[in-house]
């Protein structure tokens, strides 16, 4: 089980594909999030792709990747992320794949409101993909009604309804934005997609390939195919810190980031089966879009490379250096993880002295105190405390908090075995594997996994 502790971008990618190759996995399970995610995988014969909602394990023959009823989907780009890694030597790739009936659908209506909402928002953006997965789980929620579900799509009548339904509801609920709304290509581009009568049938026309290639299935084709495989991987999406409910509001996710999924799937499978959790962070903090980064430097940009870049949603990728307050929030949130992955090592022999996040110094405010799980006599905090409750205005206040406090450095050589050892220290766990590079034969056990 693949959990990423920190913002997303730590190396879900590269650590499924390594776990995939290890274990003789046969099944990836993705287990949240949607079609925003973007886990990078080369293999190595130098093959690249960013996969989105195909398990990163897909480029090993044979493993077969299942949505979960969790996921969110996009048909669309799903059939042209497919496409993509036929074209990349992964000639069934179609065959490996399977929707739950339950997955929640992304429609080009729900895209375009998401994308028209953070453009109103102007210089205050949440930092969204531009996808649409957060407009189409609020939907669900609110309007459980109109919810498309991917077994759904075996009926094109009821779907064309239920998109007719959507897109004139959608529409009614961005009028009120129209004036608020910058000018522009982009802007008048989203706005036909409510507008051009085309878009409906033209969408509709490409998602019932998803039907006609038979990648729709029951849930209880999951516990088949685990029940099957010699292993099963886990693959999860975004990070703990973007979690819908412990991440910092607003600069977060429509999705659950711990663990929780993936036990719920393994609990309905009825299997009785050995869990491993493996946490991942990099050996830096990165950050893609906006919100609180407490360690935030430029140092670190121009020795850094990325896959997944700036983009018109999200905006740049962000630098910080290692933060251990952030990383024991994350690991506090998850309960504890069986072996701890840390990556991008090889970006030590790029720096001078690498520096890490021992606490926060802070000037005192009133309600700073329901934040603080541990401050030492100094005054330095040390430990976040996570919410007991689900409550979207204290992760605000959490947010606003962290955007205010000063990291309290230390420095050590950019050795990798002396800062394994600070991080260690710091963290009170064993750092388990670690990965020099962005290929499965880049990364290696430094201990064995062990159950917390």
């Amino acid at each position: 089980m693949v959990i990423d502790l920190g913002f997303g971008d730590a190396g879900k990618g590269l650590l499924t594909d390594f776990l995939v190759r290890r274990t003789g996995a046969t099944v990836v399970v993705r287990y949240n999030g949607g079609a925003q995610a973007g886990h990078n995988v080369v293999t190595p014969e130098g093959r690249h792709h960013t996969f989105a909602q195909f398990g990163a394990g897909t480029f090993v023959p044979g493993v077969r990747t299942f949505l979960s009823h969790p996921v969110v989907i996009h048909p669309t780009a799903l059939l042209l992320e497919g496409r993509a890694l036929r074209d990349k030597g992964v000639g069934d790739v179609f065959s490996r794949l399977r929707i739950s009936e339950r997955a929640r659908v992304i429609t080009p209506f729900h895209q375009a409101a998401n994308r028209l909402r953070e453009l109103v928002r102007g210089e205050s953006r949440h930092g969204s993909c531009g996808v649409g997965v957060g407009e189409t789980v609020q939907d669900a929620l609110e309007h459980p009604e109109d919810t498309l579900h991917a077994g759904e799509l075996r009926d094109a009548a009821r779907v064309r309804k239920k998109l007719q339904r959507i897109r004139e509801r959608k529409h009614e609920e961005l009028r009120t934005l129209w004036s608020a709304l910058p000018a522009g290509p982009g802007v008048e581009r989203e706005r036909a997609v409510f507008e051009l009568k085309t878009v409906l049938e033209a969408w509709l026309e490409q998602a019932m390939h998803v039907v006609t290639l038979g990648l729709v299935a029951p849930d209880s084709t999951l516990a088949t195919w685990m029940a099957e495989a010699p292993a099963t991987v886990f693959e999860g999406a975004q990070g703990v810190l973007l979690d819908e409910w412990h991440g910092f509001h607003p600069f977060t996710t429509w999705s659950c980031c711990t663990p929780a999924n993936a036990l719920a799937l393994i609990a309905e499978s009825g299997l009785d089966i050995d869990v491993e959790r493996i946490g991942v962070l990099r050996g830096h903090t990165v950050r893609h879009g906006a919100g609180p980064l407490p360690t935030e430097t430029e140092t670190l940009r121009p020795l850094l490379s990325e896959h997944n870049v700036h983009n018109a949603w999200q905006g740049s990728v962000r630098y910080g250096w290692f933060d251990a307050v952030l990383a024991r929030y994350a690991l506090d949130v998850v309960g504890g993880v069986d072996a701890l992955a840390i990556t991008h090592l090889d970006m030590l022999e790029r720096l001078r002295t690498w520096k890490v996040c021992a606490g926060y110094q802070h000037e005192p405010m009133p309600g700073d105190s329901e934040l603080i799980e541990h401050r030492t006599e100094a005054g330095l905090v040390t430990r976040l405390a996570v919410p007991t409750i689900p409550s979207l205005e204290r992760q605000a206040r959490l947010a606003g908090w962290l955007a205010r406090v000063t990291p309290q450095l230390e420095e050590c050589e950019p050795e990798e075995d002396a800062v394994l050892g600070h991080l260690e220290r710091l963290l009170g766990r064993s750092v388990d594997l670690v990965s020099r590079g962005p290929r499965a034969s880049d990364v290696s056990l430094r201990t064995l996994p062990r159950r917390t």
